[in-house]
């Protein structure tokens, strides 16, 4: 396997041959903080319901990656292109109603509004102006689509729950569920996985596989047994270029990989 920084356009997802457009492509993304280069003219591409996973030590710039997609950070050059259109330098609430959704590494959720209250705000971000005056009841198609949310997470059933007494897996599938109910073609997991049990990773995991049957997924992770079992290809960062890209057998085996990340 050769080692740069270009992305093999045929999508293991697929299963064809045949190159599609990239759902997100990057040309040249650079991102500099003074004197340091934090990114330096990343080439990347994602196919269509494709799941990625973005890999590297720490400070290889996978959050600032991560940052610029979501309109955190502007990039200091290069372009993002996501469904051929440019979205570079936009706001985050611009890239949300795009159709690229995200959750965090820390949790970011409201604590003390209901299970549901938290996603439905979601649904009616994507759906509707801001009301302040209409109940929410009078829109019956957040609602739906609320509960739609939670039932993909296996949350529904807590629904009318304080968010903050959920345990620290059902709060990272929240945020999922919350990401979900903006209704993106795109979803970044930052870290899905950080801080749970064996037992609620394996949940997370199965969860990650059910949704990825719709949307394509880009996921930050630390966990390889997660990245190795649940990815179609993997893409390793180093100082803010691609080191390698293959799928994780592929990766697994390349020397360079071994030396800078894997260890082994």
């Amino acid at each position: 396997m050769s080692v740069d920084n270009t992305i093999d356009v045929h999508s293991p997802a697929s299963g064809r041959g045949v190159a599609s457009p990239p759902i997100l492509k990057t040309e040249l993304l650079t991102v500099r903080f003074g004197g340091l280069a934090a990114l330096s003219q990343v080439n990347f591409e994602v196919q269509r319901d494709e799941v990625r996973a973005i890999i590297g030590p720490n400070g290889a710039g996978k959050s600032t990656f991560f940052n610029c997609l979501t309109g955190v950070l502007m990039p200091t050059g290069g372009r993002i292109l996501f469904n051929g259109e440019d979205i570079t330098g936009l706001p985050s609430n611009m890239i949300s109603q795009k159709g690229i959704a995200r959750s965090y590494q820390i949790t970011n959720i409201l604590p003390n509004a209901s299970v549901l209250e938290n996603v439905r705000i979601a649904a009616q971000s994507r759906r509707h102006a801001w009301n302040m005056v209409a109940h929410h009841s009078a829109f019956a198609d957040i609602n739906e689509k609320a509960e739609e949310a939670l039932d993909a997470v296996g949350l529904l059933g807590k629904a009318d729950e304080l968010a903050a007494n959920l345990s620290h897996g059902e709060q990272r599938n929240l945020e999922i569920g919350i990401a979900l109910a903006t209704e993106p073609s795109l979803l970044c997991l930052d870290e899905p996985t950080a801080g749970m049990s064996a037992a609620e990773t394996h949940d997370t995991m199965q969860l990650v596989r059910r949704v990825a049957k719709n949307l394509t997924i880009l996921i930050v992770e630390h966990d390889m047994e997660v990245v190795m079992e649940l990815c179609d290809r993997i893409t390793v960062l180093h100082y803010g270029t691609i080191l390698a890209d293959g799928t994780p057998e592929e990766i697994q085996k390349n020397p360079k990989v071994q030396e800078v990340y894997l260890k082994t």
